[in-house]
């Protein structure tokens, strides 16, 4: 149980117009009969807020997307009792926000000059200034730099007084030039008019083609190239994601109001996107470094708790690393990412070892959970793997070869994959991989019910991607639209209402929602787990609590299951899937 104030039951986790249009199309979903009892908690991704890239994560204010959001939404899901998890994306924040615009405006006298980091102050006295005009940090610190894209994290911000200074950004960046119109060359009189319109159509053909505007021939004019492409510059267009720079009072200031907001949404459990690369320090890894990482997840804390919030960390790192027990011996429930990999395993390998090691782990250690097996983001891979530290290499949940081995299962099912980076560029390994859950377990109806019986059977909160419970298949065409970063959207599709009628009448979502309500509303899974002494191929799970008990049986070679469930007013009931 993540907190006795919360409720002990299943997770729904979808964007706002993943079903239908709006919000307003899912709570409909959520009212109808089939699926009654089966959902105490609903994860809203955070195009909830007003953002404009990376399917929300960038964030321009955190207030209601009117156009996909009301307030009767959230009317309608209090009236469910469907307690709220938001999303607070601590790292970094839109370059459309009003904090990032308000500096592109008044420059060094803006308020929000130091809310984002500028990379040459925070590496003054670490590096060489480069020809690009970024310092270059030193090797040792290039060496502890972690990366989510080829090469350093930088972005050139054109101040008002025409200077470019390199900002910090983690994540993703896209400058974009708008052509020129007439006005913005009419104060070059000297230029008789016809000759500024063939200036105009050189440049603007060069933007149009994504070439560089200042490599064009302007003939007799070509003394005005450098006043003509500082005009361009002044239009520049941003997109983007900043991060944002803890050490300023600002930042905090931010924070608070932004908890203080979501609590008046009404919501109860925040998810702290990103959290990890906050704390930025000369010497230390830009991820999860000590003990500033912990001194800021405690100022937080304090902050949320004042405010009736409770906070779940994300983070991205291998299990070799242990972070993630330390995070749950600091007081923390855990987003379990290890489960996706190791059911994946479990059933397509016809094995218990690898999964029991892991419930073994979380009743020993009593760490708290939100589990899963799809999600927006993707499977992932990374997480199971070992580290090497000081005291050498610290194994993984899987071996290498067996992460290897589920990666290429998955990619041969029609996965896509994402790669982390190193300062140079290179890859350094997979990052995740991306299907949905459905296409990853081959498609196969019956090892997707065994996969959502195993993780309703776990210890935690189970977390339902909208996708996987109606059997979603990898969307190829999503992914190919969307380019280099498109990799994501195999596993967004959204489900029309014709495709939900169809779901709804289709067996293999009527067992997983009966399962789901099983777990949402049974007694028993407010108890205690044991696991039963099975040969390796086979899987028994069992809940007991004030007379009422559930168990799993499971073959994990044939995927046949059944669930027993005896209640304490003496009823009985099996179900064999």
């Amino acid at each position: 149980m993540l907190d006795p104030s919360l409720p002990n039951g299943v997770m729904f986790n979808a964007y706002p117009d993943s079903i239908g249009a709006r919000l307003s199309d899912t709570v409909a979903l959520l009212k109808r009969p089939q699926l009654k009892e089966v959902f105490s908690l609903f994860y809203i991704l955070p195009t909830f807020f007003q953002s404009d890239l990376d399917r929300g994560f960038s964030i321009n204010r955190y207030e209601l997307n009117e156009e996909l959001v009301s307030p009767g939404d959230l009317e309608d899901l209090k009236e469910l009792n469907i307690v709220l998890k938001l999303d607070l994306v601590l790292n970094h924040l839109s370059v459309r926000s009003p904090q990032f615009l308000d500096m592109l405006r008044k420059g060094d006298q803006s308020r929000y000059r130091d809310f984002f980091i500028d990379w040459n102050r925070f590496w003054e006295g670490e590096g060489e200034m480069g020809e690009e005009g970024y310092i270059v940090p030193n090797q040792a610190h290039l060496d502890k730099l972690f990366m989510r894209k080829p090469g350093l994290p930088i972005l050139f911000v054109r101040f008002p007084d025409g200077s470019e200074r390199p900002y910090w950004n983690t994540f993703y960046q896209q400058i974009n030039y708008r052509g020129l119109e007439e006005v913005d060359l009419v104060h070059l009189r000297i230029i008789p008019a016809d000759e500024r319109q063939k200036i105009r159509d050189k440049i603007n053909a060069k933007i149009a083609a994504g070439e560089d505007f200042r490599d064009v021939d302007l003939g007799p004019y070509q003394d005005y190239l450098e006043q003509v492409a500082d005009i361009v510059e002044s239009k520049r267009r941003y997109l983007g994601q900043m991060d944002l720079n803890a050490e300023s009072p600002v930042v905090w200031e931010f924070y608070e109001e932004t908890l203080q907001r979501l609590a008046d949404f009404g919501v109860r459990l925040i998810r702290l996107d990103a959290f990890a690369y906050l704390h930025k320090e000369p010497g230390l890894s830009n991820f999860f470094n000590t003990p500033g990482t912990w001194e800021y997840l405690d100022r937080l804390k304090k902050m949320a708790e004042a405010k009736g919030l409770m906070l779940l960390p994300e983070i991205h790192a291998q299990y070799g690393k242990h972070l993630h027990g330390a995070v749950a011996r600091a007081g923390y429930p855990i987003y379990d990412f290890f489960l996706p990999g190791l059911v994946l395993d479990a059933l397509d390998k016809g094995r218990n070892n690898y999964l029991l090691r892991w419930i073994d782990e979380i009743q020993t250690q009593g760490i708290r959970t939100v589990n899963m097996l799809g999600c927006h983001d993707g499977i992932p891979v990374l997480d199971l793997d070992g580290f090497t530290n000081d005291e050498g290499y610290q194994p993984g949940l899987l071996e290498p070869a067996a992460i290897d081995a589920a990666i290429e299962r998955t990619l041969a099912r029609g996965g896509r994959v994402k790669n982390l980076y190193a300062a140079d560029g290179k890859k350094i390994g997979y990052y995740q991989v991306n299907a949905t859950y459905f296409s990853a377990l081959g498609e196969d109806e019956q090892k997707l019910r065994l996969a959502r019986a195993i993780q309703l059977f776990m210890p935690g909160i189970p977390q339902i991607w909208y996708l996987d419970l109606f059997a979603g298949k990898n969307d190829y065409a999503a992914a190919d639209r969307g380019g280099a970063a498109g990799h994501k959207e195999i596993n967004r599709t959204t489900l029309s209402e014709e495709i939900v009628e169809e779901g709804l009448q289709s067996a293999v979502v009527l067992d997983q929602l009966e399962m789901m309500r099983l777990r949402n509303t049974a007694p028993a899974f407010n108890g205690e787990l044991r696991i039963g002494e099975t040969p390796t191929n086979e899987l028994e799970m069992s809940w007991s609590h004030a007379g009422d008990t559930v168990v799993l049986r499971a073959n994990l070679e044939n995927y046949r299951f059944t669930i027993h469930h005896s209640r304490a007013d003496g009823t009985v009931n099996s179900l064999e899937y």
